[in-house]
């Protein structure tokens, strides 16, 4: 019988997305999903979001097959835990507490996006037959790294759910954590939405969107046809609603935004919230993939009774029924959406800690937190708004 000749890959670091391929990566990845995209990574590295002065050392994996690229994962040397929204600040304290360096850490991930999706970029070539065999390649590869630099970890956030199967088939730590998204039922309106909710839940949603569109207009204009002008409005609301809340302008500049726009402006939503003087007073910043919407970013410039629910989560759910998405994921934790429709859903994330010690505490510490997500999870399908008893 003839044996299977298992493959030997080639493992290379890359410290810009400029200097792979764009169309390469786009065909690895897949052309839909708008953060892994070259053009989005590319902008954060471009705009100087994303560098070692602002703790993101890029390190990009190319994994090679002989002279042919064969996988691509987006990786960070990073010298802080911000941005990543999977919180390790107590794993942090804790070597610290102990006199050892947490940072720096490896760490595959959309920065500051916390949005699930493919991490390991694959030849669609691969037969899928490899690809257990190319991740475990990848993770055996990233821990040996990690432990002959001295690093005290690497982690892979927010992976979809094939690609955190593989990562624990090949030993990676498991974790999971709590999104809250609003799904799609093929409704016919937003009225046709409400009509599934409780009465008391629907009056209420009824209420605030009334309450917030008295003297407010809202539109949505598509990203490569909205003005320099309206970018950058929209940008100040951005940083005046950062600036208030967390007292810096947030993680990305402006100079980001002009290049997704320009870029990338096909897959990406501005919705303008104007007075009755056609002035801006609030914006929000939405992407949309073949099959999802994402609401990311949103800032006001005056105080608007219930506008940031109308502007993040009622304007979404509108456009996602009337352009037949199935998913509106309108970023991370939010207890209050629940109220709104929004379902929670696991999300997962694999580590790798090289200290034996903390990896088994960590690894105890994990398992604990699992449970009680699945309690927490449970707790808030229970309190769901819908009529029917389907909040499982």
């Amino acid at each position: 019988m003839e044996q299977t000749q298992t493959r030997v890959y080639q493992y290379k670091f890359v410290n810009s997305i400029s200097n792979i391929d764009s169309l390469v990566w786009n065909t690895f990845f897949g052309s839909s999903h708008p953060f892994t995209r070259h053009e989005y990574l590319s902008a954060l590295e471009m705009s100087r979001c994303v560098s070692t002065e602002t703790g993101w050392t890029p390190m990009h994996l190319m994994v090679m097959d002989g002279d042919n690229i064969i996988a691509l994962m987006p990786l960070y040397l990073k010298s802080h835990s911000w941005g990543e929204y999977v919180f390790d600040w107590a794993w942090a304290e804790a070597y610290e507490r102990h006199n050892i360096d947490y940072y720096p850490k490896l760490v595959s991930s959309v920065p500051f996006t916390p949005t699930t999706g493919r991490r390991i970029g694959i030849d669609p070539r691969l037969p899928k037959h490899d690809q257990q065999h190319l991740i475990d390649g990848i993770q055996t590869y990233l821990s040996q790294t990690v432990m002959k630099q001295g690093w005290s970890s690497w982690h892979c956030l927010f992976t979809n759910t094939e690609q955190h199967v593989q990562f624990a088939q090949a030993g990676g730590m498991d974790r999971v954590g709590c999104q809250f998204h609003w799904h799609n039922q093929n409704y016919a309106d937003f009225n046709d939405f409400l009509s599934t909710l409780t009465s008391r839940k629907r009056k209420n949603i009824t209420k605030e969107r009334i309450s917030a569109r008295q003297q407010l207009q809202f539109r949505f204009i598509d990203g490569d046809k909205a003005s320099a002008e309206q970018w950058q409005n929209f940008v100040r609301c951005y940083q005046n609603t950062y600036l208030k809340r967390s007292g810096h302008k947030g993680y990305l500049s402006a100079a980001f935004f002009e290049q997704i726009a320009a870029k990338m402006g096909s897959m990406i939503r501005l919705l303008l919230i104007e007075n009755s003087d056609a002035q801006l007073v609030a914006s929000a910043l939405y992407f949309v993939s073949d099959t999802h919407l994402y609401g990311r970013y949103w800032g006001a410039l005056t105080e608007c009774d219930h506008v940031h629910f109308e502007a993040c989560y009622y304007q979404g759910i509108e456009y996602a029924i009337a352009n037949k998405l199935s998913v509106f994921d309108a970023g991370a934790q939010g207890e209050h959406k629940v109220a709104r429709g929004f379902r929670p859903v696991k999300t997962t994330s694999s580590h790798f800690v090289a200290h034996e010690g903390f990896n088994d505490a960590i690894g105890a510490f994990c398992q604990q937190e699992q449970a009680h997500i699945d309690i927490y999870i449970q707790q808030m399908c229970e309190q769901l708004p819908y009529k029917s008893i389907d909040n499982t």
